[in-house]
């Protein structure tokens, strides 16, 4: 099972990155981890209502004029980096 799995959503307020945790425990340090992003605007954590999905999610809000694909891969890029740290410790 894959440690996370990321989402672009597009609504009619703003486009979002949802983060999908497998261990939900960790949605609070996750989210500290990220919010040293200059791209992110702000996070939070939410119930996710949506069918066969994890019960929380971490939503991203990114600042103005930011490209959602670029801001995606480096997000990405950052937690797969992160959990394959964490996995050697």
């Amino acid at each position: 099972m894959e440690p996370f799995r990321s989402e672009i959503i597009n609504t009619p307020r703003a486009q979002t990155i949802k983060i999908y945790l497998s261990n939900e425990s960790l949605d609070t340090k996750i989210k500290n981890h990220l919010e040293s992003f200059a791209d992110i605007d702000f996070i939070e954590i939410r119930e996710t209502m949506e069918q066969n999905r994890a019960d929380e999610n971490l939503t991203i809000f990114l600042k103005d004029n930011i490209d959602i694909n670029k801001a995606k891969a480096s997000i990405d890029a950052s937690l797969w980096w992160y959990f394959e740290e964490d996995m050697v410790d």
